[in-house]
C-alpha cells in the first residue's frame, strides 16, 4: 500500500554501539528481541513518511535517475518506481543466479551517462561449476535489463559473506565491496579478491593509480563490507559486518589494511587500521550508507534501524526504527530514502513488505 504512513523515529542518543545480541547477518534469526522492540515503542516519536513502493522481493540497492528509482531485488529483478507507479523489470544474466544465503543480484549502480546509454553496473552471485561473484554491465532494452559486458569475474563466494555493494566514486571509478567468502584468511591475501574493496575503470580494466600494481585491490583486511560512500571532501567511508559483533564504520584509504581477521573493535596492530566507529559486543549488521553535513546515515539489518553517526562528535543515534531490517539508504536534497529487507528469511515481514520509503531529514532535527 502506497501513500503516507506513520513510522517510528527513535531519537535516543547512544554510545558507539547498537542493540541486540552479538550476531552478524549470517547468524541472526528473525524478529528483534522483545525488550528492544518495547524500548523502541516507548521511546520513539511518530512522524510522517511516504511509501513509494511496496511488495518488493528482498530489495538490495537504491538508485535514482531524475524522478525514477531503480531498486535491485536479490531474486534477480529490478523494480522501476516513477510516474505511473512501479513495475518489475526482467534481468537477463549470462550465468545462473545463486540462491545461497545472502546471495543473488546485489549491488546496482547506474552509469554516469545512464540518461543517454541506458547502462548500469551490477554485482551478482552465480553458480556454474562452483559459486562466484561477478561484476557486469547491464543495458536497459525496452524494459529488460541485459548483461552486455563482463567487467570482473570469479570473485570468491562462500556460503555467506559475498559483499556486493557497488558505487561510483568522485574519481569516476567503480568501487565494489567483496566479502571474505567465509574464509577469513583470504582477507589478508593480496592475491585474492575476497575480503577487499575493489576499484575498477568503468570498462573493467585496472586503474593505473591503484595502490597495488596490476591489481583491482584498493583496500584489504575486510570481513563483509556492504556500504560505501564519500563525503563532500572526498573522504571515503565503508560499513562492515563484524564477527558476531564489532561491526565497523571505517575511513577507507588506498592500500590500507583494515585488520580482519587479526584485529577487531579497539584492538590495534602495527600496519592495520582501527575503525572510526564499532558496535562493541552488540550488532548493527550495517549495510548501505549515505552522508550529508558531517553525518553518516547507515542502514542496519540486525539493528532494525537507520543509524546516524556524527563524525565530529563521535556519537551515534537511531533516527528510524520500527520497520524491521533496513538494507540501503540514499539522500537527495533534504530527503532520506531507504528500503526495508524483511522478506529475506531473517526478518518478520509487515503488511505489503518490502517497501521503499521517503522521509525528510528535517524530521531528525534535535
Amino acid at each position: 500500500m502506497r501513500g503516507i504512513m506513520a513510522i517510528m523515529l527513535a531519537l535516543l542518543l547512544g554510545a558507539c554501539s547498537g542493540g541486540g545480541p552479538g550476531q552478524d547477518e549470517a547468524s541472526q534469526g528473525g524478529a528483534d528481541q522483545p525488550d528492544r522492540a518495547e524500548e523502541q515503542e516507548t521511546a520513539a516519536l511518530p512522524a510522517e513518511a511516504e511509501v513509494l513502493a511496496d511488495n518488493m522481493r528482498i530489495p538490495w540497492s537504491i538508485n535514482k535517475a531524475g524522478e525514477v528509482f531503480y531498486v535491485s531485488e536479490r531474486e534477480g529483478a529490478i523494480i522501476r518506481v516513477g510516474e505511473g507507479g512501479q513495475a518489475r523489470q526482467e534481468v537477463q544474466l549470462e550465468k545462473p543466479l545463486s540462491g545461497a544465503a545472502e546471495a543473488g543480484l546485489l549491488g546496482l549502480v547506474l552509469a554516469p551517462d545512464f540518461a543517454e546509454s541506458n547502462q548500469a553496473f551490477a554485482y551478482y552471485t552465480y553458480e556454474d561449476g562452483g559459486q562466484y561473484n561477478r561484476i557486469v554491465q547491464l543495458t536497459l532494452e525496452e524494459d529488460v535489463w541485459v548483461e552486455s559486458k563482463l567487467l570482473l569475474d570469479q570473485i570468491p563466494s562462500g556460503n555467506v559473506h559475498h559483499g556486493g555493494r557497488l558505487a561510483i566514486g568522485p574519481d569516476g571509478k567503480l568501487y565494489a565491496s567483496a566479502g571474505d567468502a567465509s574464509k577469513p584468511e583470504l582477507a589478508q591475501d593480496l592475491d585474492s579478491l575476497a575480503g577487499k574493496i575493489l576499484r575498477l575503470n568503468l570498462d573493467g580494466s585496472v586503474p593505473d593509480d591503484n595502490p597495488f600494481e596490476n591489481s583491482y585491490v584498493f583496500s584489504y583486511g575486510h570481513r563483509n563490507p556492504q556500504g560505501m560512500v564519500w563525503d563532500e571532501d572526498g573522504t571515503m567511508f565503508a560499513s562492515e559486518h563484524g564477527p558476531s559483533a564489532h561491526d565497523e564504520i571505517n575511513v577507507i584509504e588506498a592500500g590500507n589494511n583494515y585488520g580482519w581477521p587479526e584485529i577487531t573493535g579497539d584492538e590495534e596492530k602495527q600496519g592495520m587500521e582501527s575503525p572510526l566507529f564499532h558496535s562493541g559486543g552488540n550488532t548493527w549488521a550495517p549495510s548501505g550508507m549515505a552522508v550529508l553535513d558531517g553525518k553518516l546515515y547507515v542502514a542496519a539489518l540486525r539493528g532494525s534501524a537507520v543509524l546516524e553517526f556524527d563524525i565530529e562528535k563521535k556519537e551515534m543515534r537511531e533516527v528510524v526504527s520500527g520497520l524491521g531490517r533496513i538494507r540501503d539508504v540514499m539522500i537527495e536534497g533534504d530527503e532520506l530514502y531507504f528500503i526495508s529487507n524483511n522478506t529475506d528469511g531473517r526478518g518478520s515481514p509487515q503488511e505489503d513488505d518490502d517497501k521503499l520509503y521517503k522521509i525528510p531529514l528535517s524530521s531528525f532535527s534535535e
